[in-house]
């Protein structure tokens, strides 16, 4: 398996040196300066690779292996096949990509918003800082800052209760807070950022659209982009929903074992393949981690590794560290070992360690929300520990 760090760029506060100290090999990036539906150019690509590629006298090598990620437009989630020039202009990036040689593309079909918290440093037992997601704080921000027509409806009498309890007790710049973070795009988020009544306008545009013809329109776009991605060696890997559930009233898609069953079937093409994220898929307790590394393995070429722990209900979570939580890291890299140890070499598992506590001196730093690099490393050396301890030392 293939060590990996996604990096945001020149402008990233990790530099390409700090990452050469983790062990990390392998680089997860992407053109985020691009604007969402804009084509990328060869030109951008290579300059980005040869950026990351270009090695300094008596440094360790980097390659470019993942492209996190190639965002899907609005217009392709809402419309499937019938958005033909976004899905030409996304095409048109994938050819970019596989004509510089790098050969696994992760991307998302999440409606309006990505991955989604409510908190981005909450405090945990140790002193470090932790990504939140609490399920009273979002059905707040939902029924009375967001005021979306009909949220009523999808919560209950007590979750309404909790809501209004704790949206009394938040002061304006708590209330300022969850919406930067919900309504801004967190880091590598693939949607825009927006206003609230942009937010709204979002939803309404979504009215009618439901879980299956929003994996209709998935379906689409894949029967029309893998006959690029086979054609050029490319293998597409659809990230997990974060959390895996719906949000405000929003169908999600790629939550379960039975999701990517179903895209895998009507799609079947080898270069239609699964991100293996066990935070995302792990805050669901009906799924079954190591059952899906092991039903999915062929189709997996890249994972995100990371756990979360449930709490109370389930509903709230908590970024923990890597080999805490709600995640059996050992019995998942297990499965990945075995499934990587049946592959050659060119086409070993891609892994980064996902998120991380922001600890020690990061907590003194700007660092991005999500990926700071101490907590990262940490979780890097966790992981290269249990696969050496399996036998199969991180290349």
């Amino acid at each position: 398996m293939r060590q990996g760090w996604r990096w945001f760029g020149p402008e990233a506060p990790v530099t390409l040196d700090e990452v050469r100290q983790t062990g990390a090999t392998n680089i997860v990036s992407s053109l985020h300066q691009v604007p969402i539906g804009e084509a990328w150019t060869e030109a951008a690509v290579r300059e980005r690779q040869t950026m990351i590629e270009t090695t300094p006298p008596g440094r360790s090598k980097l390659t470019w292996s993942v492209v996190e990620s190639i965002p899907i437009p609005d217009a392709v989630k809402r419309n499937g096949g019938r958005a033909k020039a976004e899905i030409e202009a996304w095409i048109a990036s994938l050819e970019a990509v596989a004509a510089c040689g790098i050969p696994i593309v992760c991307y998302n079909f999440m409606p309006v918003v990505d991955w989604t918290r409510t908190d981005l440093d909450h405090v945990i037992e140790t002193g470090a800082t932790a990504m939140r997601f609490d399920h009273e704080k979002f059905a707040a921000f939902d029924l009375f800052v967001l005021k979306r027509a009909g949220a009523e409806q999808q919560y209950s009498e007590d979750d309404k209760t909790r809501a209004t309890e704790v949206f009394k007790a938040m002061d304006e710049a708590e209330v300022a807070e969850i919406t930067r973070i919900i309504t801004s795009a967190l880091p590598g988020s693939t949607t825009e950022p927006l206003t609230i009544p942009a937010f709204r306008d979002k939803l309404a545009a979504y009215a009618g659209i439901d879980a299956n013809m929003l994996r209709q329109h998935l379906i689409e776009f894949l029967q029309a982009v893998t006959p690029a991605a086979e054609a050029h060696g490319v293998k597409l890997t659809l990230h997990p929903d974060d959390p895996p559930r719906s949000l405000f009233g929003l169908p999600r898609i790629a939550s379960t074992a039975q999701d990517y069953s179903a895209l895998f079937d009507a799609v079947p093409s080898p270069s239609n393949g699964m991100c293996y994220c066990t935070g995302s898929l792990g805050v669901r307790p009906d799924n079954d981690l190591p059952a899906m590394a092991r039903r999915f393995a062929p189709r997996i070429h890249f994972a995100h590794l990371r756990a979360t722990k449930r709490e109370g209900d389930g509903r709230t979570f908590h970024e923990s560290a890597h080999l805490e939580g709600d995640v059996d890291m050992v019995a998942v890299l297990k499965e990945l070992v075995a499934e990587d140890q049946r592959r050659s070499s060119s086409q070993s598992i891609v892994f980064r360690s996902d998120h991380g506590h922001r600890m020690l001196d990061d907590l003194n730093k700007t660092v991005t929300p999500g990926y700071p690099a101490i907590g990262r490393m940490r979780g890097l050396a966790e992981l290269r520990g249990i696969l050496c301890a399996l036998d199969a030392t991180p290349n």
